[in-house]
């Protein structure tokens, strides 16, 4: 028996025959390190490699191991089991988990050109990357919930290759000599300058952000809204830790003496040297309300602010009536509000119409509803988190609803079904060229949800990811719990019941659950 082996020349022969169908079989069955050194074969594979990667992919997983290595390393192994080149990652852990030591083990894995986004939160949603398992898990100050899952720790990971667009990492830098308002207009203008030098527009189609728990963020989204195109979808965290690694390594400044980091946005551009015959892909964003308004409209009297403990102070008259004081305001809702009020948050929404400018662009004016908590109430005044009231702004109560959040779910739901419905009806009608021609296709989606929702506050699981389940349900979904919503976009979806609502921007929520849907509909040419 010769056991001589065959020479490399015969092996490269035995590879040349091989047929592009049995070579894509083989490739597109590789996880995503051997796919990318497949690549790197010669043009031959190169080219059956780009047909198999030629639509936009995206790919999620969670882990609850305590191990943060053990962690990492599934999540990974998950999201690159099949091919995929990673053109940008967002990751979030547990508050249990160091950032400093995650971010290096996302990197070594990802590449250092991959825009990354890692941050701290109160909880993740997703797919477990061992069982497929779907979790809401909000993370809890209770050690263990067994011998395996810490409920201090955890990940979910999202990868996506996104042909057609260019994504890159853009920070909002703060410093001590610089006034803040300034450095908003900075990030303001770094986002343009940055979607102007890969596309043919100033705003770009998606913002994914997130904000630094201990800085307040309304006037960092006011600006972005009022200096971005009405087609630009917002999302995101309002509170949060983070790291993050851009392509650009001018832009990778780390929180020190010179500068501090308040805000990171994941920006996705159009590109405007996408190759000949790449669909387009969409960002669609909706919005399950998770409060309900109480009693009538106030109007604010006298208004004070204190510094120390960032609270504004208020008197405030109900339309035609008397100047009330704060005991008196809080005890005409906790009237309204009846046997709710013992566990019953508060807030008030004001509608604040107010000047805008971004830059040295002309001002405009703007009318918006911002939310803030209500943190009690005396002889002389309410009092309220944050700024930015004024005397005359008009104010109304609201509070935490599980009856309308569960509504307002299922509302989404069904905007999604029509969605779905209405795409695969378009593809019935344009059948004849290419089955696929005009079809919507659903990559992925993600959540942002109040860390005061999940099971306790339906009192059943899984309610926040009903809308993407029911619909979508093999659709690669990632979400997180956080501590104020970003959501805006110009879809109806974002729960506005009239027109006077929407004239009124709202771009921070509170109870709420932001849904962010990526789609992709293939060109003509694609087959």
């Amino acid at each position: 028996m010769d056991n001589k082996q065959p020479s490399s020349s015969s092996s490269k022969n035995w590879f040349g025959l091989m047929n592009e169908d049995l070579l894509q079989n083989i490739l597109c069955r590789l996880p995503a390190k051997s796919f990318a050194s497949a690549a790197c074969v010669s043009k031959s594979w190169n080219k059956v490699c780009s047909r198999i990667l030629s639509r936009p992919k995206i790919a999620s997983a969670v882990s609850l191991k305590s191990s943060l290595h053990i962690a990492v390393k599934e999540v990974l192994d998950k999201v690159l089991s099949e091919p995929i080149r990673p053109h940008f990652a967002i990751a979030n852990v547990g508050t249990g988990s160091c950032l400093e030591k995650v971010l290096p083990l996302l990197l070594s894995t990802l590449g250092s050109q991959t825009p990354i986004i890692l941050s701290s939160v109160n909880g993740i949603i997703g797919r477990d990357a061992l069982t497929d398992e779907f979790r809401e898990v909000k993370f809890s100050s209770n050690e263990y919930i067994n011998d395996n899952i810490d409920l201090h720790a955890g990940i979910v990971l999202t990868i996506g290759f996104v042909p057609g667009l260019k994504v890159d990492v853009i920070p909002l830098l703060r410093t001590t000599q610089v006034p803040q308002v300034s450095m908003i207009d900075q990030f303001v203008m770094d986002i343009r300058n940055y979607t102007i030098s890969v596309s043919d527009c100033t705003s770009p189609i998606g913002i994914i952000m997130f904000g630094d728990e201990d800085i307040e963020q309304k006037s960092i989204i006011e600006k972005l809204d009022y200096a971005m195109s009405r087609e630009t979808v917002i999302v995101g965290d309002e509170g949060s830790h983070f790291l993050y690694r851009s392509r650009n390594d001018l832009r990778n400044v780390r929180d020190g003496p010179k500068h501090y980091l308040d805000a990171v946005a994941l920006v996705f551009a159009s590109d405007r040297d996408k190759p000949q015959g790449t669909g387009e892909i969409q960002f669609h964003v909706a919005l399950s309300k998770g409060v309900s308004a109480v009693g009538p409209r106030h109007k604010a009297v006298s208004v004070r602010t204190n510094n120390s403990d960032y609270v504004t102070w208020l008197t405030a008259k109900r339309e035609g009536g008397q100047v009330l004081d704060g005991e008196q305001i809080l005890d005409n809702i906790y009237d309204e509000l009846g046997n709710r009020v013992a566990s019953s948050e508060l807030y008030i929404g004001v509608t604040k119409r107010r000047k805008c400018s971004s830059g040295s662009e002309k001002a405009g004016r703007i009318t918006s509803l911002a939310f803030h908590g209500v943190a009690g109430g005396d002889e002389e005044y309410l009092y309220v988190d944050g700024f930015g009231i004024k005397s005359g702004d008009y104010f109304q109560f609201y509070h935490p609803d599980p009856n309308s959040a569960l509504a307002s779910c299922q509302t989404v739901s069904m905007h999604f079904r029509n969605m779905k419905l209405n795409s695969y009806s378009k593809n019935l009608q344009t059948r004849g060229a290419a089955d696929n021609v005009g079809r919507k296709e659903v990559l992925g989606g993600f959540i942002f949800s109040c860390c005061g929702r999940g099971d306790t506050f339906f009192g059943r699981v899984n309610v926040d990811s009903s809308p993407f389940l029911e619909n979508f349900p093999e659709v690669p979904l990632a979400g997180i719990y956080c501590a104020g919503e970003i959501g805006r976009g110009s879809s109806s979806l974002m729960g506005q019941e009239s027109q006077e609502e929407s004239s009124v921007r709202c771009c921070l929520h509170y109870y709420s659950t932001v849904y962010l849907l990526m789609s992709y509909t293939p060109a003509p040419s694609e087959q």
